[in-house]
């Protein structure tokens, strides 16, 4: 269970090969609804081994953790990036050992958003959905958190707080020059 006090968590890929630390408590937990992340999503599902990424309504659940909170612990070697198009600043980064998507990266961005099944059992509950007008036509989402559009005020104020508790520095994280992530399909 997710504790809000605990100091780190680990997220992992499902074969133990790549290890990331986040430490401290996450800026928010959401899921989006946005067709880039669902189409990232159904890609990652269709290579071989691959983990599930999307939820069962089509949305994608991501932790998202202030950049100097997260590092790389072992497997760098094992990580490559998906951009969607060449020129965008959002990467997608996958574990190549497992095909395990890790997190996503908005390279201009002081945050990382960690795929939230790679916590495991440790992963917080969604605080919000976000980009709902993008779900699937079949998709009636619950009113269990608050249910947004787009990027409603609340998720952008808690990336500016943030950022201002970084003093407005963005990290790279020593992980700027990933390499491409070429897919193998079976």
């Amino acid at each position: 269970m997710y504790d809000k006090q605990s100091t780190s968590l680990a997220v992992t890929c499902p074969c133990g090969n790549v290890r990331l630390c986040a430490s401290r408590s996450p800026i928010l937990a959401a899921s989006c609804y946005c067709s880039n992340c669902r189409q990232a999503g159904q890609e990652f599902e269709s290579l071989p081994s691959a983990p599930q990424v999307l939820d069962l309504d089509g949305g994608t659940s991501m932790v998202l953790y202030r950049k100097d909170r997260v590092r790389c612990e072992t497997g760098e070697e094992y990580l490559a990036e998906l951009r969607l198009n060449p020129e965008s600043p959002t990467r997608r980064v996958i574990a190549t050992c497992c095909n395990s998507p890790m997190f996503l990266d908005f390279t201009k961005g002081h945050w990382l958003s960690i795929y939230r099944r790679r916590l495991a059992d440790v992963a917080p509950q969604i605080d919000m959905r976000i980009m709902t007008k993008e779900r699937r036509a079949d998709v009636v989402l619950p009113d269990d958190v608050p249910n947004y559009d787009g990027y409603p005020g609340r998720f952008m104020m808690k990336l500016i707080l943030a950022w201002i508790a970084m003093g407005f520095s963005r990290p790279d994280m020593g992980l700027r020059n990933i390499p491409l992530f070429i897919a193998e399909r079976t």
